[in-house]
């Protein structure tokens, strides 16, 4: 940054190109080298004002135009107070005044003839179309505002008149030469899309077994099956490669699915979370106002996602009542509480089941039950991935997030980093010999689990290794509802676990 500022500071005066003065691009020349000017500048500009309205952690519109220099090792861009420059190698080859304050449109040009400039100079960009060039520099600009955002490229979703979608999981996508399947196209809101899987992206294993070595109905059954389901892909990404969960169904999940399994002594209410919002608690308040007299509850949180506080609260609030359940910190520093507001509408015991794709506000909701000792933990450790987004839509149809939030609990402990970790750890009992030694342990007093949640030095990351994560998504279907079940149907170990986290 010190060599670009050294460069503007010689060439300022002596070296412009392309000033600006008014308009850069006319309506009547909409295309210029094959680009549509006037629609990427239009573009761009609404992106500039929408980011204006959030808070992404003090950070100005200078962040997000010198982050375009990431498409290229050559480039190196300057926004100053008076002017942007382009360096590309050892010479300035763009220099505008910089526009007023606010004025969107504006900046919306100079980034557009930045991109020009760049492409001039770049064999990539030259031979990309004109949308791979908006989401490469959309990319760039993210990665400049927040490491964690990311720019949501949606195919319009074909939707009937129910609100039910065509693709099960919201992926578009072909084999590629080596037989892993790439995305083509992503659909807006879908599990695929909630899950972080993005367009380009390669997905090489599916439930433990490589895309490669399945066949094509394989494939297509996995994507648009039948049944519902839990499918953990392995993905490879420009960043590396990371694994995701999405939850199946052939069509758009109700934001919580709910299943009465009948007992002798109430029944057992499993309850899936799919999106955490209004609609799931007006679901979840339904049913356990129709189920009154249950002998327990599993709250299935494995794949849960949603950035509404309020409504990962009423929905606490159902169980918990007048506590509070987290604390959101922006990132200028501001902390609110959030408490829900009325009391709880069941006092069944409760079973919460999560996992490395629990993230955001549902591990909120999970260490709220562990706070307040109304639930017992199962599954395997959470993703410790506890922010709130941003999102924002844009006029184009698209979207950008930013996870400029942060949560702690209810007690002010960070989540974000860390996670939440289950009493019982589902991998560490798959077998049927090894559960009826967990639960004969528990009874006899002999389970000895440490309650790593109540440490705030533990590493998390050896935690994670202890309590690893199971590749089968319809395994750990399986067995987390034969325990869990196990757990509800026998007082005793249900209350022997539940005291367990109140050590």
């Amino acid at each position: 940054m010190r060599f670009i500022k050294l460069l503007c500071g010689m060439f300022l005066g002596a070296f412009v190109t392309g000033a600006y003065a008014g308009n850069l691009f006319f309506d009547d020349e909409p295309v210029r080298d094959g680009i549509n000017v006037i629609q990427m500048s239009r573009d761009f500009a609404d992106i500039y004002e929408k980011l204006d309205g959030v808070k992404w952690g003090g950070k100005s519109i200078n962040v997000a135009i010198e982050s375009l220099e990431n498409m290229n090792t050559n480039a190196h861009i300057a926004a100053t107070d008076e002017r942007v420059v382009l360096v590309w190698g050892d010479s300035i080859v763009a220099n505008y005044p910089r526009p007023a304050a606010r004025d969107w449109d504006a900046f919306g040009e100079i980034t557009t003839a930045l991109i020009l400039k760049m492409r001039e100079r770049d064999a990539n960009l030259r031979a990309a179309s004109n949308s791979e060039i908006y989401r490469a520099v959309v990319d760039g600009l993210m990665r400049g505002i927040d490491e964690n955002g990311r720019y949501i490229f949606s195919e319009d979703a074909a939707v009937n008149d129910d609100g039910r979608i065509i693709t099960s999981v919201g992926i578009e996508g072909a084999r590629d030469g080596r037989g892993n399947f790439r995305v083509l196209g992503v659909y807006k809101a879908s599990p695929a899309d909630n899950a972080g899987i993005s367009v380009g992206d390669l997905i090489g294993e599916i439930n433990g077994t490589l895309v490669s070595e399945m066949s094509d109905s394989a494939l297509a059954s996995m994507m648009s099956g039948f049944n519902s389901g839990t499918l953990k892909m392995t993905l490879i990404t420009p960043g590396g490669t990371r694994r995701v969960v999405v939850r199946r169904a052939t069509i758009v999940l109700a934001d919580t699915d709910v299943v009465f399994m009948d007992d002798d002594n109430g029944g057992v209410l499993e309850i899936v979370v799919n999106r955490i919002s209004d609609s799931a608690v007006s679901i979840v308040a339904e049913a356990l106002n129709k189920h009154t007299n249950l002998s327990g509850v599993i709250l299935d949180l494995r794949a849960a996602f949603g950035d509404d506080e309020r409504a990962a609260a009423k929905l606490a609030g159902l169980f918990i009542g007048e506590t509070p359940i987290m604390r959101i910190v922006e990132t200028a520093g501001q902390e609110l509480e959030i408490v829900p507001g009325g009391d709880a509408v069941t006092n069944a015991p409760v079973v919460v089941v999560v996992s490395n794709m629990t993230r955001g506000t549902a591990e909120a909701i999970a260490s709220a039950f562990y706070e307040t000792g109304r639930g017992v933990l199962i599954g395997t450790p959470s993703a410790g991935a506890a922010r709130i987004a941003s999102r924002i839509e844009l006029n184009n149809g698209a979207m950008l997030e930013l996870l400029n939030k942060s949560i702690k609990t209810g007690r002010g402990i960070v989540l974000d980093g860390r996670g939440v970790f289950p009493i019982v750890c589902l991998s560490n009992i798959r077998s049927a010999s090894q559960q009826s030694a967990f639960f004969l342990n528990v009874v006899n007093h002999d389970f000895r689990a440490r309650d790593f949640n109540g440490d705030a030095n533990v590493d998390a990351e050896s935690v994670r290794r202890g309590c690893p994560t199971i590749t089968s998504g319809e395994d750990e279907d399986l067995l987390a509802r034969s325990v869990a079940v196990q757990i509800l149907t026998d007082g005793k170990v249900y209350n022997r676990l539940l005291n367990i986290s109140a050590q």
